[in-house]
């Protein structure tokens, strides 16, 4: 997490420009988040590798209170501009795998956008499960290794799509060792959430229609709905880019602690 820090502290462009043309997956992370968190209500959630604080004003809708964490202190300088004026949010710099929170003290915690930085993740969900209240709630996404346009690809190799992670970086990046990007296989996943003692409820399947050409022929708004409506059916087959995990650490929920 060290280099990620440096990587994102170092790059003069602001990580929010990366979203300007994003509206689409943004939208669709969104409504993966509501559809997940739906009729909940949460007293303290963390948003884990959060950077600028995209999905912190969605998370207050659930929770009374949100912390971001990030590594990068640009990210959070950044996030204290994007953020102004929004009550109930604190920041604090950490790194994924090494929360300074107290055990047992979050009712919700969110990884999004962060796994495909971490190419062994276990750390990272064994904090989120040390973190997390009995009961407690956790959102995780994953890069999915195994979506639909891949395995067509690895058939056609006459391969199979690997459990492991697989390095997407370019042949010049990995060369100037740049910030890890890694997808990842959702079975794989699933077993290393289960094996940090957190079980998985729910999955959805997110960005199922990313395509520059559709982007420009079909309105935004329609796009965004035919995704809301894929969400959930294609999460069976596991057939878009990213994949949303909704867990929870096993045992009766207690009352929120301030």
């Amino acid at each position: 997490m060290a280099q990620r820090t440096n990587q994102y502290d170092d790059n003069p462009q602001s990580y929010r420009t990366y979203w300007v043309s994003r509206g689409y997956e943004h939208d669709a992370e969104v409504a993966a988040l509501r559809r997940l968190l739906e009729g909940r209500h949460f007293g303290h959630a963390a948003d884990v590798g959060g950077g600028y604080g995209r999905l912190v004003p969605v998370l207050r809708e659930f929770a009374d209170r949100v912390t971001l964490v990030d590594a990068s202190r640009k990210q959070l300088n950044d996030a204290e501009v994007y953020l102004k004026g929004l009550a109930g949010v604190s920041m604090r710099l950490m790194s994924a795998d090494g929360l300074g929170l107290h055990s047992a003290s979050v009712d919700l915690v969110t990884l999004i956008r962060v796994m495909h930085h971490l190419p062994d993740p276990r750390g990272a969900l064994a904090e989120i499960a040390r973190v997390l209240r009995p009961g407690g709630t956790a959102v995780v996404e994953t890069a999915n290794l195994a979506h639909a346009a891949n395995r067509l690809r690895y058939a056609a190799h006459r391969r199979r799509v690997p459990l492991s992670p697989v390095d997407i970086r370019s042949a010049e990046n990995r060369e100037r060792d740049s910030i890890p990007f890694v997808n990842h296989h959702p079975r794989t996943v699933a077993g290393q959430l289960e094996a940090a003692g957190l079980r998985v409820e729910r999955r959805l399947s997110v960005s199922n229609l990313r395509s520059a050409r559709l982007k420009r022929v079909v309105p935004h708004s329609a796009l965004v709905r035919a995704e809301g409506a894929l969400q959930s059916p294609l999460a069976r087959v596991g057939f878009g880019p990213s994949i949303f995990f909704l867990v929870r650490k096993p045992g009766p929920a207690g009352p929120s602690r301030a």
